[in-house]
């Protein structure tokens, strides 16, 4: 049960989020609070934007827990960003590597996830066969969120094929769509248990995140949002939320709530999807 962050906003310093908070991802590594799964030490990856340098973001990931590389704690505060995407693994799918650390990097986007497909490895060629050849060549390590990605990234260049550009309700529903063809594969190679997909896409300056499952009733995953037109400072260990100016808001999307009060943060609805535009508006919709 992996757990990630993700911001969008008025540049933040990595550390604010990543080590500052009494809920820190840090801390989420070693004793998670809102999962079955408290310790997630299968690795961890930060992704970032630099929009003066190139569109492509900056991307480190280590197999090692986040709790145990003085890389993360040394470098948080030296980075300075407005997007940021961070993730601490536990593994269900594929060996603990950095082909398989999330956030995974195509282009300009920055992908991650927190879920699964349950005996991916019955459907694996099913979903190959279905993909393109560039999502294919993609594709570097085992997990099931690089190949659930490449089915993505195949489906939204066919939605392409017929429009310029792709609103965010487009993409929305090339999600559902991905999530339909896996449902399918899965009824085919006869696999009941429910798909989860908890995750974010961006590219760094729009963002894209979901709360799914295919049986919410049976299991799930938590997803909260932060948002509100305030920015985020973090001091002795509780962030705090400032009304500001419009031209500085900013919208953190977590797993877990990352302060004790609570009072500042939304949980996303059972199978709906977070649509932040670059003016940082939030639209949260049913996914069907």
């Amino acid at each position: 049960m992996c757990r990630f962050i993700a911001y969008l906003g008025k540049p933040i310093f990595a550390d604010e989020l990543l080590l500052k908070p009494k809920n820190s991802l840090m801390k989420q590594s070693y004793h998670a609070l809102e999962s079955e799964v408290t310790v997630n030490g299968d690795g961890f990856g930060i992704g970032w934007y630099n929009h003066y340098r190139r569109k492509e973001p900056a991307l480190f990931r280590s197999i090692r827990p986040a709790w145990n590389d003085e890389n993360l704690s040394y470098n948080a505060s030296m980075i300075k960003t407005n997007c940021l995407l961070a993730h601490i693994r536990a593994a269900t799918q594929g060996s603990v590597s950095i082909e398989n650390s999330h956030p995974f990097q195509y282009k300009e986007f920055l992908m991650m996830q927190n879920g699964g497909i349950p005996e991916f490895h019955k459907i694996k060629r099913k979903l190959i066969n279905r993909l393109d050849e560039e999502s294919f060549q993609w594709i570097q390590g085992q997990t099931d969120t690089q190949y659930i990605f490449a089915l993505f990234m195949t489906i939204t260049g066919e939605w392409r094929e017929n429009k310029d550009e792709l609103s965010f309700d487009d993409l929305s529903a090339c999600l559902s769509q991905t999530f339909s063809e896996i449902e399918v594969m899965k009824k085919e190679s006869d696999i009941h248990g429910p798909s989860l997909y908890n995750l974010v896409l961006t590219n760094g300056k729009a963002m894209l995140a979901t709360r799914y499952s295919t049986d919410p009733e049976l299991e799930t995953r938590s997803l909260h949002i932060a948002s509100n037109a305030e920015c985020y400072t973090c001091e002795e260990g509780f962030l705090k939320f400032k009304s500001i100016e419009p031209k500085e808001r900013a919208i953190l999307i977590s797993s877990e709530v990352l302060t004790e009060k609570k009072e500042h943060w939304t949980a996303i609805p059972e199978n709906h999807c977070i649509m932040v535009g670059e003016d940082l508006t939030v639209d949260i919709k049913p996914l069907k």
